[in-house]
């Protein structure tokens, strides 16, 4: 099995520092990015399995840069994090577009990571 890589978007420091110690592990690999304009020209420069982005950023918004994203791989794994209840339909974007809502515990991550890495294992 491959290694899971990560896009993860996040402009508070202390959260994105918080996020890369729980994800970090056997098997997976996180970039994290503090801004859209920054995670897209990173996502275009090479291939991640999943963007796991805040909502709320400066600049382009986590759902604007996962629609960026998806444009172009409508299949591609999306989660979009955000305090506050995603106000539109998920499946809008992508069948394989999730939510987490902040704050999360590690456990409710684990299983979204889970579920996507079953998901890519899929034939």
């Amino acid at each position: 099995m491959k290694s899971l890589s990560i896009l993860y978007v996040e402009d508070n420091q202390e959260l994105r520092d918080t996020f890369l110690e729980m994800l970090e592990g056997d098997g997976r690999e996180v970039v994290a990015c503090s801004n859209g304009e920054e995670a897209l020209a990173t996502w275009q420069a090479r291939v991640f399995d999943v963007l796991v982005t805040d909502i709320s950023l400066p600049g382009m918004s986590g759902t604007d840069l996962a629609r960026r994203i998806l444009s172009k791989d409508p299949a591609k794994w999306v989660v979009l994090c955000s305090g506050y209840e995603y106000p539109y339909g998920l499946a809008s974007l992508g069948p394989n577009v999730r939510s987490l809502p902040k704050p999360f515990e590690l456990e409710q991550l684990e299983a979204l990571v889970d579920e996507i890495t079953h998901g890519l294992n899929q034939p």
